[in-house]
């Protein structure tokens, strides 16, 4: 490599998208296990604003693992440049991609350059270009694990039990709510390949889109009470959350589960009445998992949605379209 800097998006201090720098620094090592990715697209998450706003401890974790300044962002679809000596099964020029070190705030994706974990990633797709492989990971990933497989053992820090999936099949209902966003998206695609009926819950903007998905029902919750509507429902996937989340509760049949992707507000005795489980998972990265994800995008059974890309170096811009809700699929940084 000619150059041993690189630009990265850091935070020196916590705030609004303002506090989004773009800096110069060095491009990072890889060490025993890891590859060096030259990145061609990053993927916005929510823990990127939750870092940015001033949360420095994941659940679970008993101390903060942050030290400003910091590079946010977890997900990047890029080509390997380096490998470490112990590292099988990528090589040099490989197109990968992944979620890194999920749970922690150290990703560091916003940056040309990045340091990760081989076992973090998956050959890209070749069906999809790097915008819509870098849109994958984190929220694939969470709708896999809480829908198909959790695939490890690590306790949550969200519950004592631990999550199982409820089998989707040809005579299984699921009802998701913001099924338009990032997690949503991709959980009514892998609930449809599953065989499931999809009543997918967002704003009437979102409901074309939504149908072409393959959402066999819309709920337009700005012009109807979902609960009030539907009912007899196996599993509704919650990717809303905050304390509106149990009004769901009412549109299971007993023996349903309610799957919050977000922390929402349940009262034991009233899930008990009604015969029904809260579940709830953390999303991990999963190199494995992302393969199975990756022959789904390679077949076109799961497609992505971008809502918006925007250059690294205006990520603060990202983060402001992020803050005006309604966004359809991911929003994307791209790296040139």
């Amino acid at each position: 490599m000619t150059t041993h800097t690189m630009r990265a998006v850091r935070l020196h201090e916590h705030g609004g998208p303002e506090v989004l720098r773009y800096d110069e620094v060095l491009i990072p090592e890889p060490g025993p296990g890891e590859v060096l990715v030259r990145v061609h697209a990053v993927g916005v998450n929510p823990p990127d604003w939750y870092l940015r706003d001033g949360m420095t401890r994941m659940p679970g974790e008993t101390e903060s693992t942050v030290s400003l300044p910091v590079i946010p962002g977890t997900d990047v679809s890029g080509v390997v440049e380096a490998v470490a000596a112990d590292v099988d099964g990528l090589a040099v020029g490989d197109e990968v991609f992944g979620l890194l070190r999920f749970p922690s705030f150290d990703g560091s994706a916003y940056a040309e350059y990045v340091v990760a974990p081989a076992s973090d990633l998956a050959r890209k797709p070749a069906r999809i270009d790097h915008v819509h492989a870098a849109g994958v990971p984190m929220a694939g990933l969470t709708a896999w694990q809480f829908l198909i497989e959790v695939g490890h053992d690590h306790p949550s820090p969200f519950q004592k039990a631990r999550h199982r999936p409820t089998a989707l099949g040809a005579d299984t209902t699921v009802l998701i709510n913001g099924a338009a966003g990032g997690v949503g998206h991709f959980a009514l695609q892998l609930a449809k390949w599953k065989g499931a009926r999809v009543i997918a819950v967002a704003s009437g903007v979102h409901e074309s889109f939504l149908r072409e998905l393959g959402a066999d029902e819309f709920v337009d919750y700005t012009k109807n009470r979902p609960e009030e509507l539907v009912q007899d429902i196996d599993l509704v996937l919650d990717t809303v959350g905050g304390p509106d989340s149990r009004r769901f509760l009412r549109t299971l049949k007993r023996g349903g589960s309610q799957f919050p992707v977000l922390p929402g507000d349940f009262d034991e005795e009233e899930t008990a009445k009604l015969g029904v489980t809260v579940s709830s998972a953390q999303v991990r990265s999963n190199g494995a998992q992302l393969a199975e994800l990756a022959r789904l995008l390679d077949a076109g059974t799961v497609r992505v949605a971008i809502d918006s890309t925007f250059a690294l170096a205006d990520a603060r811009a990202a983060h402001e379209r992020a803050a005006r809700g309604h966004v359809q699929g991911k929003i994307v940084l791209t790296v040139a």
